[in-house]
């Protein structure tokens, strides 16, 4: 177990997380708002668990961990902290299927994930980056107490991500 709140279990992913990566990373708002990861079937979403950015491609103790609801049992979304290389930043950030939205559990994760980057991990400062028109994120953020402090690009095609501290 990597955290653990009022309501919410965060544990680091397995394969056995694949149906849920699949039904998560293929939601309309998630592509929309973070970007089409190349998973579209089970096998593709094992493999990007195994071997993909939000877990092997992370220094030890960073990725995106899965966020199971205390009462249920049931994955409601993921929430970690991940290494930015080209940025030299590690940056908090999660994502939630669609029902378990507008409940306050993305920032319930987001104030547990920090708390673990700051203790656990020894980080000073970390990041939050979000797509300019991703109004939810930017209410989050912003209840995180976070304040913009640059636009960045994440990859060559970006047109601009913007980075909060």
């Amino acid at each position: 177990m990597i955290a653990e709140t009022s309501r919410l279990t965060l544990r680091e992913l397995t394969v056995d997380d694949a149906p849920f990566v699949l039904e998560l990373v293929t939601d309309p708002s998630f592509v929309a708002n973070i970007g089409d990861k190349g998973v579209h079937d089970l096998d593709a979403a094992r493999r990007f668990i195994l071997e993909g950015q939000w877990t092997a491609l992370q220094p030890p103790g960073h990725g995106q961990f899965l966020v199971e609801c205390k009462i249920t049992g049931m994955a409601v979304g993921v929430c970690g902290v991940l290494y930015r290389e080209r940025l030299g930043v590690s940056d908090v950030g999660c994502a939630f299927l669609p029902r378990f939205r507008g409940r306050g559990l993305a920032l319930e994760a987001l104030r547990a994930v920090l708390e673990y980057a700051r203790s656990t991990l020894g980080l000073d400062e970390v990041v939050a980056l979000t797509a300019p028109h991703n109004q939810a994120s930017l209410r989050i953020v912003g209840k995180l107490g976070m304040t913009y402090r640059r636009t960045v690009k994440m990859s060559d095609d970006d047109p601009g991500t913007l980075l909060y501290a």
